[in-house]
């Protein structure tokens, strides 16, 4: 099986420090080192992702490099008990696609502790619409629920176009809460009421950076995916006892904010850390997409693409163009 030969994106770095990318021709034997072999049928472009592909060493220090952070298949061999070839599993986070070889490949090789066996109710092409991003909406949807209930409130989705903000949306609505969305988009808004936002908000209005240490109560709590002044005014805004959740820094990573809305209003800054998260913890998650979070609407969140297309796809997202989850089909028609 070591010299199985098969299809994968390959980043690398030139003499003249630029980075190329191309599909090319590799040998399991080149993958890293781990007891799990998987047949990749699905994986998904993510903003980690497009960070790797243009030589961020903050993401990925080493290449030649296969990025991706998502991968669902089939297993082709485990020298562990904990699957038999066949099962059908999912692999996102820990290295994958940063520190080892990831899911825009036909193979990976990983420590069978990273899977997680698919449940059942839930298709690969199902689990991978979700994939890293949904995860981390579920993660943050799943602490938000511990403090904020629908009848407390509005609760507010910033980057809501986005994977984990357009996934959280709709979560969010599913359990009846009364969203608002915050989108860089204006011409966007159609499609975040047809997840079942009630309102929309320009991104604008909240990338002021405020005097105030506080502003006045607007919601019960809120998903933040960009980090910056967009979660500070969030944080000043949330009412007494609410809580925010913070996933992401494409905005920024600074936060200026005071100790007034945690001490006076009892507010909860709740991090979220999908990549870290243990695998037990990553099963409830699945297994409430699986059964009371499943969603109708996965397949309007979704856009298809080859291997061969995800190259232009990660300069979409770096660009800020990308809508929604963009899944990348291993198998060529």
């Amino acid at each position: 099986m070591e010299n199985k030969q098969f299809r994968a994106l390959v980043v690398e770095e030139g003499e003249d420090k630029k980075f190329y990318r191309s599909v090319q021709t590799r040998k399991i034997a080149e993958l890293p080192q781990g007891d799990l072999i998987v047949k990749v049928k699905y994986s998904s472009i993510n903003y980690k992702d497009a960070l790797s592909a243009i030589g961020n060493k903050g993401v990925t220090k080493k290449y030649p490099h296969t990025p991706g952070i998502d991968a669902v298949g089939v297993v082709e061999k485990c020298e562990s008990n904990r699957f038999v070839v066949g099962d059908q599993v999912i692999v996102t986070g820990f290295d994958l696609g940063t520190a080892s070889d990831g899911g825009f490949a036909e193979y990976i090789r990983v420590p069978s502790a990273w899977a997680i066996k698919l449940p059942s109710g839930l298709s690969m092409k199902e689990a991978i619409c979700f994939g890293t991003a949904g995860l981390t909406a579920g993660l943050s949807v799943y602490n938000l629920l511990q403090t904020v209930t629908p009848d407390k409130g509005p609760v507010v989705v910033s980057g809501a176009t986005g994977g984990v903000g357009s996934l959280s949306v709709s979560l969010l609505a599913g359990l009846n809460y009364h969203v608002v969305a915050i989108t860089g988009k204006e011409d966007q808004k159609d499609f975040l009421f047809s997840l079942g936002a009630k309102e929309v908000k320009l991104r604008g209005d909240f990338s002021v950076r405020t005097e105030p240490y506080l502003l006045p109560s607007a919601w019960a709590g809120g998903i933040d995916t960009t980090g910056g002044v967009i979660l500070e005014n969030m944080v000043k805004a949330t009412k007494l006892f609410g809580a925010v959740t913070t996933c992401g820094n494409v905005a920024s990573a600074e936060l200026q904010l005071s100790a007034y809305p945690f001490i006076l209003r009892g507010v909860r800054l709740i991090g979220i850390s999908s990549q870290n998260t243990p695998v037990n913890e990553r099963e409830i998650i699945w297994n409430k997409f699986a059964s009371e979070w499943k969603l109708d609407s996965l397949q309007q969140l979704t856009k298809e693409i080859t291997l061969d297309e995800v190259s232009c796809y990660l300069d979409k997202i770096l660009a800020g163009e990308n809508v929604g989850r963009v899944i990348v089909r291993m198998e060529m028609n």
